[in-house]
């Protein structure tokens, strides 16, 4: 008996792909505008398996899937509404990496406001000699308060690591988490006039696109800090540029950008900028981890009819 067939279009982190292959016929191909496949192929795939985003085009060319396992939390490349139509379930690779990119987000919120990679760098060019020392930061973490534009499952674990550092902590999102022991405000301006911190992790959606404009960057204030581990989508960087070089807010702790992996020049030499390449889950374990969500929810799936992490949007088949 011929084994399921499950596509694999462009790359993916080996190790779904050692699991795939123990019980699927895997199909690799290319990524392109639309997939160079036979149609006799194309009718066999039940199955895909794939990192980054699903062109539309690609459901007509697929007429037989029933399941696309995305490796990452967020899925905006997937039109999950329209697959959810078609009856496809689609997957994403929630939690197990909430605890990394908190991580990573409390660690460019250090860096930003200390200076941390500015001060290694002043003393690797041999500027720590004596009578000399790195000057004095001009903002501290003591004191700040903190606003979390988003508060899904990785925004709570942002908010758990700043509760140690005695931060007050606000947060916006589109309606009130009714157990949230923090400050609510129903607008982002109003968050941001009332916060000298503003760390957005919001997903990639119509609503959310620029939204961290000159306006938000204004009511943030001088001695603003402002941290992005969401999507680039969500701030303007022409504002942003402007702000820092401005003095209008006092710098941002950027992991994504809009056009990645394209960084604009002017965030580069703004003032008090730490830039990192999107790396807020890229560490081996969380990466392995997110690798095993991906081939489990596929093998759930067609050995059990239960996909493990489904999105909201599309429904499980019975």
């Amino acid at each position: 008996m011929s084994r399921i067939a499950v596509l694999v279009p462009g790359k993916i982190h080996d190790r779904v792909l050692a699991q795939l292959k123990d019980r699927f016929e895997v199909i690799s191909v290319e990524r392109d505008e639309t997939l160079k496949l036979d149609s006799g192929t194309a009718q066999r795939i039940r199955g895909v398996a794939l990192s980054g985003a699903f062109p539309a085009v690609w459901f007509d060319q697929l007429p037989n899937i029933e399941i696309v396992a995305s490796f990452g939390v967020g899925y905006d490349g997937i039109d999950a509404k329209l697959a959810g139509s078609k009856g496809i379930i689609v997957t994403n690779t929630p939690d197990v990496l909430n605890d990394e990119v908190a991580d990573t987000a409390i660690a460019l919120l250090l860096n930003t406001i200390r200076e941390l990679p500015k001060a290694e760098a002043w003393l690797r060019d041999g500027n720590w000699k004596p009578g000399s020392a790195y000057p004095l930061t001009h903002y501290s973490l003591k004191g700040r308060h903190v606003g979390l534009y988003g508060l899904g499952r990785i925004g709570l674990e942002i908010a758990k690591r700043l509760e140690p550092f005695k931060a007050k902590i606000s947060y916006h999102t589109r309606s009130r988490h009714a157990d949230a022991p923090y400050d609510y405000h129903p607008t982002l301006k109003g968050l941001a006039e009332a916060v000298d911190t503003l760390i957005a992790i919001v997903p990639k959606t119509p609503q959310t696109h620029k939204t961290v404009n000159a306006d938000i960057l204004s009511a943030l204030g001088p001695d603003g800090i402002v941290v992005n581990v969401g999507r680039g989508w969500t701030v303007n960087e022409d504002d942003l540029i402007a702000a820092l070089n401005a003095g209008t807010i006092g710098g941002a702790g950027l992991d994504v950008f809009y056009d990645e992996p394209n960084v604009p020049a002017g965030l580069l030499s703004a003032p008090n900028t730490v830039l990192v390449p999107h790396i807020g889950s890229a560490s081996i374990p969380t990466r392995n981890a997110m690798a095993d969500l991906v081939a489990e929810n596929l093998i759930s799936w067609f050995e059990q009819g239960k996909p493990v992490t489904p999105v909201a949007e599309t429904p499980v088949k019975q």
